[in-house]
Formats: C-alpha cells, sequence, structure tokens
C-alpha cells in the first residue's frame, strides 16, 4: 500500500522520545505499520478513600432502606431516618467522631449508572460519564485542586491503592485522573511510597538529579516540537487523541520543573517508629493502616495536601485482597463473594472492620493539634463505595464525609436526598473542592453546591 500524506509511523513518532510515555495509538497509525509554616496560613486537605464491593444494606431494594421496617442493626447506613446521627454495630467505630462525621444517602455519578457496579468504581472520583461522551474518563476531584494548589507542596498529589497501578478500563485500580486518557498509577508497596516521599534521590547527589531532570526537560521539549510538527496532518478523532497525549507531555514538563524546584529544598525528617514498610497483603489490618499511615506523614510533614487510596479494586481476583475476608474473620470464600451472597454472619461484620481501618485514620488526624484546633478540622475525607451489595444499582452510593470544620462543613446528620429531593454526587465534590479553596462552579453533571453539610 502507498504511504498517504497523513499516514504516521509510530516509531518516526517517538524517536528521540526517552520518557516513559507512550503516544496513544491513533487512526492514522492503523494503516500502516512545602509549606509556608506562617500562622493562620494552616493548609486545607483533601482525601478520596474508596471501598470495593459496596456495603451491606439489608433494610431494602437498592440500598434505600424501608421506613416500615425495623432498621437493621448491622447495616452500613447508622440509622433509619435523615437527622442527627445514631450508630448502629456496623457504624459503631465512627460513635466517637459524631461531631465529625457525615452519612449521606441517595448520592451517585449518573454517569456511572449504565456501567454496572462494579465498573462504576472508575467513576468514582470523575463523576464522567463513560459510556457516552468521556470514554476515557475525565480528571478527578484531587487533581482539580492539585491543578490550583499543587505548587505549594513538593507532591502536587499522592495517589495510592493497595492493588497499584491504573487497572484497565471498566477495572480501574486508582482512583485519580489527570484528564481524558491520563489515569494515575497508584502506589502500593509501603516502602517504595516512603522512599517516594522521603528519601526520592535514593543515595543521588542532588546535583545528580538536577542534571537528569535537565535532561528530562530538554526531551520533553523535543517531544513537543516534534508532535506539533506533525499534529495538522490529523484527522478529527486523531486530533482528540493527540491533544490528550500533548496535554500529557505538559503534565510531565510541569512535574519535571516542579521536581527541580522542591531539590533546593531540604526534606522532611520523619519518624518511623512503629511503622511496618514491609507488611505483606497477609495482614489486612497492618498494611491498610501502614497506607493511613503514610498518607498521615504525607499531610503532616505538609509534603502534599491531596491524596487518594483505593482500597482494593473492584476486580481483585488476581491479588491477595480477593482472600481479606478470610483473613480478617475467618470467611470461607472471596472477600467480593459477601457482596453477593450477604451472609449474615459477615456481611455487617466486614463492613465495620472496614469502619474501624478508616476510623483509625480520623483518629490519627483529630490527635495532631493544628492551629487552633487539630489536623482533622482542616482535612476533608471523602470515604465511600459506587454501590450496594448484591443490587450492583450503581445507585444509591454509600458515602461518608468527616473533618474539615474549620473548613465550613457542618457534621452530625444523616442526610437524605431521594426522591424530589435528589442530587447529584458531584455537588458534595464541588462543594467540597470550594471549600478547600479551589473556586468552582461545577464539577462533573452538579447542579450546584450542597449547603445541607455548609456552616
Amino acid at each position: 500500500m502507498t504511504k498517504k500524506s497523513w499516514h504516521l509511523d509510530r516509531r518516526d513518532v517517538l524517536k528521540g522520545g526517552g520518557l516513559a510515555l507512550a503516544l496513544p495509538f491513533l487512526n492514522g497509525m492503523g494503516r500502516v505499520l512545602g509549606a509556608t509554616g506562617q500562622a493562620g496560613d494552616e493548609p486545607k486537605r483533601l482525601l478520596v478513600s474508596y471501598f470495593a464491593y459496596g456495603a451491606y444494606m439489608p433494610n431494602g431494594p437498592a440500598g434505600i432502606p424501608n421506613p416500615s421496617q425495623p432498621h437493621h442493626e448491622w447495616s452500613w447506613w447508622p440509622c433509619s431516618e435523615a437527622g442527627p446521627l445514631t450508630f448502629n454495630k456496623s457504624s459503631a467505630p465512627f460513635a466517637p467522631f459524631k461531631d465529625d462525621v457525615t452519612y449521606l444517602q441517595g448520592l451517585d455519578h449518573a454517569g456511572g449508572w449504565a456501567l454496572g457496579g462494579h465498573s462504576s468504581g472508575d467513576v468514582f472520583a470523575t463523576g464522567a460519564d463513560m459510556v457516552a461522551s468521556q470514554k476515557t474518563n475525565s480528571i478527578s476531584i484531587d487533581q482539580v485542586a492539585a491543578k490550583v494548589h499543587g505548587h505549594k507542596t513538593r507532591f502536587a498529589s499522592l495517589v495510592l491503592g493497595t492493588e497499584g497501578g491504573t487497572g484497565s478500563y471498566g477495572s480501574s485500580k486508582t482512583l485519580s485522573h489527570r484528564g481524558p486518557g491520563q489515569p494515575i498509577p497508584a502506589m502500593h508497596k509501603p516502602q517504595e511510597i516512603f522512599n517516594s516521599l522521603f528519601n526520592p534521590y535514593a543515595g543521588k547527589g542532588v546535583e545528580q538529579i538536577r542534571r537528569g531532570l535537565k535532561r528530562d526537560a530538554s526531551i520533553l521539549d523535543l517531544m513537543m516540537e516534534h508532535s506539533h510538527s506533525f499534529q495538522r496532518r490529523l484527522g478529527r478523532e486523531d486530533q482528540g487523541k493527540m491533544d490528550e497525549y500533548l496535554e500529557s507531555i505538559r503534565s510531565l514538563e510541569k512535574r519535571v520543573e516542579r521536581t527541580s524546584e522542591w531539590t533546593h529544598k531540604p526534606l522532611p525528617k520523619v519518624d518511623t517508629k512503629g511503622l511496618n514498610l514491609e507488611v505483606s497483603h497477609r495482614e489486612p489490618q497492618e498494611y491498610i493502616r501502614c497506607m493511613y499511615d503514610l498518607i498521615y506523614l504525607a499531610f503532616r510533614t505538609d509534603s502534599t495536601r491531596y491524596a487518594t487510596l483505593m482500597l482494593e479494586s473492584e476486580q481483585s481476583s488476581n491479588s491477595e485482597m480477593w482472600n481479606y475476608a478470610t483473613y480478617v474473620l475467618g470467611y470461607k470464600g472471596a472477600t467480593h463473594d459477601i457482596a453477593h451472597k450477604r451472609p449474615a454472619d459477615f456481611s455487617g461484620q466486614w463492613d465495620r472492620w472496614r469502619a474501624e481501618q478508616h476510623a483509625y485514620f480520623l483518629q490519627r488526624l483529630r490527635d495532631t493539634p493544628e492551629g487552633d484546633g487539630n489536623m482533622l478540622d482542616r482535612t476533608a475525607v471523602i470515604w465511600g463505595s459506587a454501590h450496594p451489595h448484591a443490587s450492583h444499582s450503581t445507585r444509591n452510593y454509600p458515602v461518608h464525609l468527616a473533618g474539615g470544620r474549620k473548613l465550613g462543613l457542618k457534621h452530625g446528620f444523616l442526610h437524605s436526598f431521594q426522591g424530589e429531593r435528589k442530587v447529584p454526587l458531584a455537588n458534595l465534590f464541588t462543594t467540597v473542592l470550594n471549600s478547600l479553596d479551589v473556586p468552582i462552579e461545577k464539577f462533573a453533571d452538579s447542579t450546584g453546591e450542597m449547603t445541607e453539610i455548609k456552616v
């Protein structure tokens, strides 16, 4: 076949590109082979934490409680009706945090409705409509914040997950996305996470690091220049893919520039006493608490202010997370099976165990004084999943908000957004972003702020 003017050779595109950034496959290829530390300047932080396989909601279809039935003592929802919080067996770990936590019922992402229960986890932090207009996902809430304030810390954000990597569409293993087609790989090995935060130079001299960064910056400049040279030959669909690719290069350029700037500032000193960085997945509580500890240390040292943590992916059959409930509760079966079979002796107990781990993190934040309050007061913590047990309805996500009282968030209630009061989950995200001084009128399909959780 004669090569046309619009045909591209992928090897030609990538020549001289010594960085680990792969050009997206284009249609045109297919036919041819720190913080300031000043008083009053306390950081405002965000953690989005996701737990897989939903939550136990036995009181009604699709997880919506039936008011004619007594509230189940092991339901993930702490109480039967909207109003001041009371706590059942499942939610008991949060009873000491009554004035710092809120449950939000009836929220979900319309963009996840057609994905199926497990795949809807892909859009938990983005709200993207991956079935229709946003097939490569969109920017996540943490990255919206990082774009505005990420330059203030050594790391713009911290992306963690118990399995690591990005996974694939429909089977994501990360919550974070810089934008369309740009999932951010989650880190999952505690020692590597610690080293990246507090020993990033790995024995190399600072000058050696700076020379490497300068070389990387030159390569990125060449890649950008070369990409622009053939961009005009692309078709409309390829133009869109190329725009995503160029945005990836620009993101790398910014990170190289940021890293270079931060080599001129000393690394924080941290106490690793009690931190088991060699913990394995066969010790689920120790492992998950270690991940939370690393986020705490990153926040405490102001190494970053925005983090995500994916506690198991929705597709963990090839990892030890498949056996977590066996290790923790002695359940005879895969952890995922609990979501379908809903065994009475394990379902609520599994939710309670997960609540205990999250409460551990909240306690660490609340026990740490900061300014005229504590770290929890200035940290908004969104914790939840993308479906109830059994139904996998992709509606009425289990959603829990904690912290941020100094950010203008108020707590102590179960809020219900059902029927005529229905609003998108993205309204919560919009409200939280504004509380973090990230001015935004709209996130995903949001329709406004959620005034119920504002002071």
